[in-house]
């Protein structure tokens, strides 16, 4: 009789083991599905007709490498960094753009991370600093800052060679000198508010010194 009290209690142990471990099971997060480059290169290159969806390409280049200053390269860029900027275009409000926000609009959050991942594993593009009279200048910015202005070295959140830091600030090494004084000049007359950091720094520049670093920057590796 005791053999067999005790065989069922622990029957009802097991059993109660077994439901306490399934219900932690379930209340459990599930893991995020991890980005598919694969697919982010499809969308890249072909859009998705379905849904409207035209391909990044046709702006930003065969392999995220854009033909000139008016599209950012992308190329090597942080998957962090652009799957902000596409949720900061895709809302509107702190860095508005018809074309980006159109585009970002039709896309979800699973295609946003799958394109990041794609142009993040591609060769970055290189530039050249083609402003002479202004490598100086640039260089000095670049490195040091502005002490006058309380202008904090580019450097000490870009890297000292461009390559930037995930999330937060991103690879500018090599980008088109035009889009970088453009993004500058945007976040000083606070058309583009998505960077409290930037939007200080910029504030204080003149033309002169944004032209200087975004030239300067051209040209780092």
């Amino acid at each position: 009789m005791r053999q067999t009290i005790s065989a069922t209690l622990k029957t009802l142990v097991l059993a109660a083991g077994l439901s306490l471990a399934a219900m932690t099971f379930a209340n459990e997060p599930v893991a995020a599905t991890a980005p598919d480059a694969a697919k982010g290169e499809a969308l890249y290159n072909n859009g998705d007709a379905k849904r409207g969806v035209a391909a990044c390409m046709g702006c930003h280049g065969a392999n995220g490498v854009s033909g000139g200053g008016a599209y950012p390269k992308l190329a090597g860029q942080h998957a962090s960094y652009v799957v902000k900027q596409l949720k900061d275009y895709k809302a509107g409000k702190d860095r508005p753009n018809a074309v980006m926000s159109a585009f970002a609009g039709l896309l979800s959050d699973e295609d946003m991370a799958n394109v990041a991942a794609y142009v993040s594993k591609q060769t970055p593009g290189l530039g050249t600093a083609k402003n002479k009279a202004s490598i100086e200048l640039g260089q000095k910015i670049y490195r040091g800052g502005i002490a006058g202005k309380s202008v904090a070295a580019c450097a000490g959140c870009h890297g000292p060679n461009g390559s930037g830091i995930p999330a937060q600030f991103p690879r500018i090494s090599g980008q088109w000198p035009e889009y970088t004084e453009a993004q500058l000049v945007a976040y000083r007359a606070g058309d583009r508010k998505n960077s409290v950091q930037m939007s200080a720094i910029a504030a204080k520049m003149s033309d002169a010194e944004i032209k200087a670093v975004a030239d300067y920057v051209a040209g780092l590796r």
